[in-house]
Order: C-alpha cells, then structure tokens, then sequence
C-alpha cells in the first residue's frame, strides 16, 4: 500500500491518477487540505474507489503515526508542503514548520514502523542562482528564498536518515510545472494562483487584469527570461517510474526533472493567445532582484537511469490547462 501525502494538491492529484490507472490502487491519502480540495480527493475516489483518504496534518505526530498504524503502508510518496516563495520569504516561520517539521514527524513514523523507501517532491529552488545551465543534479544548492531552504533541509535530513536507519529517497528536483488531465478531471487550482500560465488562461475570465513582464532587455533570443516547463503529467509518470527503481534497487538517489527545451516569457504569452483565440494585456515593467536570464534541467539522468522521457510539448500542456480553467469557471 503506497502513501501520498498532499495529493489533494496539484501535483499530488496528478500521481494518484497516475498510479491508478496503471492499476496500482491500493493508495492511502494524507492531507491537511490547507491549499488542496476535498473536490480532487471525491474525483481521485470516483476513478478510483480503492483511494482511502485521511484527512489530517503532518505537524500532529500522532495524526501521521495512527496512518502507519492503521494501514499496512510500503512505501510513502512524499508531496505535502507549502510552496508559495513570495509567501516564505514574508513568513518563513510557517514553512520551516509546516514543511521541515512535517517531513521530520513523517520520516520519524517510517522508520517507527520499518517503512523505509520515500519518493520526495523536492524542487530546483535548491540550486538557487544557477552557476551554469543546463542544471545537473552536481550543481551546487544554494537556496535564495527560505522555501529552496525548507526542501534542501529536508533532502540532508533525508541524507542522515539513510545513514543512521537506512531509508532510503528519491529527490525528484523539478522546474516549472504546467498543465493538466487530459480528460478534465483535474487540474492546477491554488487560491491565490500565483503561476504564470494558469493566470494568463484566467485572463479569458478576466479581462481586467494586466499582466506584467519583469524585464525585456535580457541577454536572450526576444530579451525575456527563459525558464523549463515540464508537464504535470510527464511529472507524475516520472514519480510512478522513481518507485520503481527505488523497489527495484533500493537506493538513494536524486534526479532533475525537466525538457531542457526552456520557453521564454514571451514565447508563453504567444502561445496561450494562439490557444485561447484573445490577445492577453501586458506591460513591460522593470527586472526583479534575482531572477535569472535562463533556467534549465539538465534531465538526462532521469532518463538514463528511470527510463523517464517528456511527451508533452509546451503546446499541450497550455492546452490541457485551459480545457481545465474552462471546467473551474463553469463551477
């Protein structure tokens, strides 16, 4: 029996899906549902009447223990965190508890309970200010922003744990997510949203709203930043894939997840006006602090090792996610 925490969430979700139709369906879920849906847990139960879902908070060590003590748990996929950067940046307090403490309360009931093999949403806020790019997994991490702190903590947290009570992880770093199901079941839906290309798709619901292009005079082929998208999908295929291997070899290991095909900033907005047939309202406005020109994954690892390839083009990904902006503004 696997365990996800934070599959009410958007990528979460996505994996669950995953995972169930490949036909492994004996999932536990485990979410506090703060910026997760009950409504995602009901649609995951539909697909899949096999789902149980516990709702319940990783800072409460004894709500995560009674979960390993009720169910017969293997293996644990780990997504449950807050990830908004702006938001740790203004109160870093509540993610180093919510994120470094519950992963310690879950880490701690695995190896209570002998569960030692843990897939972990990790993200490439570790590597911080990118030294080179594309980004391989031997770049050096040096967060910028107390979230890329929380998620490298937890990855040497992870370290100590192998060493001292073998559990062994899989860091699955990744980049810009986009995207949705195909079929509409579920998709990205944070309140506030704070990414780029699900606002854009609201704007068709919105017209009010201008958008703004920090910076257009980069050192790029239209001046905008470049950034990675890789598909919520190809994510969730790569997170089934990690399991895998972890079963398989039983080792710790870390992979980069993304195309290293990046897309500007602009590119992103040429893209999401051809799909929803309107042009999107923007104005150029100064660069940010920090923001660098170009941000790659070097991914060739995940797929040498985990067999893991990216079907989804930027196209399809932009695409599946306005069929779903289209179902969350009829409700």
């Amino acid at each position: 029996m696997i365990l996800i925490t934070g599959a009410a969430g958007y990528i979460g979700s996505h994996y669950a899906l995953n995972f169930s139709e490949f036909g492994l369906d004996d999932i536990v879920i485990f979410d506090n549902l703060s910026t997760g849906h009950i409504d995602t847990i009901e649609k995951l139960q539909k697909i899949n009447p096999k789902i149980q879902f516990i709702k319940g908070d990783l800072k409460n060590k004894d709500e995560i223990s009674s979960v390993f003590k009720k169910f017969k748990i293997d293996s644990v996929i780990h997504f449950a965190a807050l990830s908004q950067v702006g938001e740790s940046v203004i109160n870093p307090s509540l993610y180093y508890l919510n994120n470094v403490v519950g992963s310690i309360n879950l880490l701690n009931s695995m190896v209570e309970n002998n569960v030692l093999k843990i897939v972990f949403s990790s993200t490439a806020a570790t590597y911080g200010e990118p030294k080179y790019t594309p980004i391989d997994e031997n770049h050096p991490q040096n967060p910028i922003n107390p979230y890329g702190n929380t998620k490298l903590m937890i990855e040497k947290i992870m370290d100590d744990y192998d060493k001292a009570y073998n559990l062994k992880s899989i860091r699955l770093r990744y980049f810009n997510v986009i995207g949705a199901d195909e079929k509409t079941r579920i998709g990205e839906w944070h309140d506030p949203e704070t990414h780029l290309v699900p606002n854009i798709l609201k704007s068709v619901f919105n017209n009010s709203k201008e958008f703004k292009i920090f910076g257009d005079d980069y050192d790029t082929k239209d001046g905008t930043c470049i950034r990675d998208y890789v598909d919520v999908l190809d994510l969730a295929d790569a997170h089934r894939l990690a399991l895998e291997y972890l079963n398989k070899y039983n080792k710790t290991d870390v992979f980069n997840l993304g195309t290293q095909e990046g897309q500007s900033v602009k590119e992103i907005f040429n893209i999401s006006q051809e799909i929803i047939n309107q042009k999107v309202n923007f104005k150029v406005v100064e660069k940010r602090l920090g923001d660098p020109k170009i941000l790659l994954a070097n991914s060739s690892k995940a797929k040498e090792i985990l067999n893991w390839q990216p079907k989804r083009t930027t196209f399809d990904s932009i695409k599946n996610a306005f069929k779903w902006e289209k179902v969350l503004n009829k409700n």
